[in-house]
């Protein structure tokens, strides 16, 4: 028998469908490091707008919290995977008891859907955290605040947050109230006192191979990720070891198949060394990753793909000593199209990538990427660019 795509096309074209779930920037990424390997993606998508569906040959509009709606979503697809991890995880229970595949399957994707699952596993196989515990209420928040240093203490709702939602840092009960509002269990977690954020980038394969990428810096305002340096600068080649070996082991330990990256606080000890404990997981290609499309041997998107449909992974290796991803944010300045003329003049090496996004401001709605051997150059040409592309920098 052949693969079981093969009676679905012409005698010879044997291509898969990858079914992507999630119609943003992270599927219209995926879908085009697929392009040059042939692979069919149909998508399912919330809008015809959205950043994936502009691009995608075959889209199907529809609600991902339908059963109905995915499984016959589904139908014609090879292999499921996600630009998100907000799909019920019974449904994907329910996916693959219809013999579809789904990478990652809901046994690894829970760990990244709810961050109390995921912090009990992480504490289960060994792997360093913050302290934490679930709370029930904004005085059990005090008590949790007692039994280590006090306030400030870390507030997240353990299902839905991304980009700084669904997080709260708070100095006091009164202060602790907001999150329970939302009607869902709350994690509450010591506000760590880390050096920097650090990202673990790696992918996995359903028969076991893994790759690693280079550890990376990640810089965040107001909650959203801003920059990311690969490889991360000044970073003991002992401690980048044990972030990666850490990563893999964890996409090991989940059965994650896909990208996994592992967010991290890089923390000061005692003795003056430094430690790094785990932040937050995402399965799927992440912001800290984007680095790759232009820095990397092989893409994180690319790689995804491999991942899912269990081809060999590609080079995870750097093409230039240093690599920064600089994201765009939107502003007051709408018509960033009009910007390309000086941006591109300025630095014919600049690698611009746009969504397909209307600007908002404060949106993501594209990002940059530079690289070279100097690194505050690397550095300023993406912020530079980046900035003019929002308009708070017009020179």
């Amino acid at each position: 028998m052949g693969p079981p795509w093969h009676d679905r096309y012409p005698e010879g074209v044997t291509f898969p469908v990858v079914g992507m779930v999630g119609g943003g920037q992270l599927a219209r990424m995926t879908h085009e490091a697929g392009i040059p390997l042939g692979i069919k993606f149909k998508l399912l998508s919330d809008t015809p707008l959205d950043s994936a569906a502009q691009v995608v040959g075959e889209v199907v509009i529809g609600d991902y919290r339908d059963l109905d709606t995915l499984r016959d979503f589904a139908r014609g697809c090879d292999v499921i995977t996600f630009d998100h991890e907000h799909v019920p995880t019974e449904h994907l229970r329910a996916l693959e008891a219809d013999g579809i595949p789904v990478r990652p399957g809901p046994d690894a994707l829970v760990h990244a859907q709810d961050k109390g699952v995921m912090r009990a596993k992480l504490v289960e196989i060994g792997v360093p955290c913050p302290r934490h515990r679930l709370v029930s209420d904004p005085a059990d928040v005090v008590a949790f605040a007692a039994e280590g240093d006090g306030f400030p203490v870390v507030l997240k709702t353990v299902r839905g947050g991304y980009d700084g939602k669904g997080v709260w840092i708070v100095d006091s009960a009164e202060e602790a109230a907001d999150p329970f509002r939302a009607g869902v269990p709350v994690l509450a977690e010591e506000k760590v006192d880390f050096v920097r954020e650090l990202a673990a980038n790696v992918v996995r394969s359903p028969h076991g191979q893994a790759v690693a990428y280079p550890v990376v810096e990640s810089q965040q305002v107001d909650g959203v990720c801003d920059t990311v340096i690969a490889p991360a600068p000044d970073l003991d080649e002992s401690l980048a070891l044990e972030a990666e070996e850490m990563a893999l082991r964890i996409a090991k330990e989940l059965g994650v198949v896909g990208h996994l990256a592992v967010e991290l606080f890089q923390t000061r000890k005692g003795d003056g060394s430094s430690g790094i404990l785990v932040n937050e997981l995402a399965m799927r290609p992440h912001n800290s990753g984007h680095w790759t499309q232009d820095g990397a041997i092989t893409s994180q998107f690319a790689n995804h793909v491999r991942a899912v449909l269990d081809l060999p992974l590609g080079d995870p290796r750097t093409r230039a000593p240093w690599t920064v991803m600089c994201n765009v944010l939107g502003g007051d300045f709408p018509d960033m199209y009009s910007a390309y003329l000086h941006c591109m003049a300025r630095d014919p090496q600049l690698k611009i990538h746009m969504y397909g996004k209307d600007v908002k401001p404060g949106r993501k709605v594209g990002h940059v990427n530079t690289y070279g051997d100097d690194l505050d150059d690397v550095l300023e040409r993406a912020r530079h660019a980046a900035g003019y592309l929002r308009g708070t920098i017009t020179e």
